[in-house]
């Protein structure tokens, strides 16, 4: 191709930008945010499990509850998912999309735990 073309066409040649740096103390923000969010929704699961589990041994239907418990957070993901690949969230670190992501998902899950954890005692 020659260069001329190339000029006029594509202005001219700029190198890329360089990524963004990867910063150890938010990942490990990161890291810990998506435990507590992932103990969360664990001590959930079992929960839910447990009072699924009875509803079917009483002989009550669960099946509302059952499309309940998988929809909520599969939406959820979803949501989770396509704010990820926005691309403005794209063009950040690795770690800071993490940490974004994770001060997104975790409050929710981690506020429903501690109140099922409070009521049980």
């Amino acid at each position: 191709m020659n260069p001329s073309t190339y000029a006029a066409l594509y202005g001219p040649w700029q190198p890329a930008k360089p990524t963004p740096k990867e910063r150890p103390a938010v990942a490990v923000l990161a890291a810990l945010l998506w435990t507590v969010t992932g103990l969360s929704l664990a001590w959930l699961a079992s929960i839910f499990s447990i009072a699924l589990l009875w509803g079917a041994a009483a002989g009550q239907p669960v099946g509302g509850l059952l499309l309940r418990f998988v929809l909520v957070p599969v939406g959820a993901a979803a949501v989770l998912a396509a704010l990820a690949f926005a691309p403005g969230i794209r063009r950040m670190a690795a770690s800071s999309r993490l940490l974004l992501l994770g001060a997104l998902a975790c409050p929710a899950p981690t506020v429903l735990a501690v109140m099922v954890w409070l009521r049980t005692l």
